[in-house]
């Protein structure tokens, strides 16, 4: 079983291969926070037991400020 602390491991072929589902744009891998996040969206897709949940209505915002949009 996996914790908060120590999630489980996802597979980095896979990583290489998703996409944000809304634009289509590569994901940034956040170890700490255990999530996929779209900076071209603004959303952050959990990853739960090691696999990425790829839903806009399970992914959360980002904050102001959070992972700043590449100009």
């Amino acid at each position: 079983m996996t914790s908060p602390s120590h999630p489980a491991p996802v597979d980095p072929q896979l990583l290489q291969i998703l996409v944000c589902p809304v634009t289509k744009t590569t994901l940034i891998y956040d170890r700490d926070h255990n999530e996929l996040v779209s900076t071209a969206a603004r959303l952050a897709f959990p990853i739960r037991d090691g696999i990425p949940i790829m839903l806009v209505s399970e992914a959360r915002p980002l904050d102001e400020g959070e992972y700043p949009a590449k100009p």
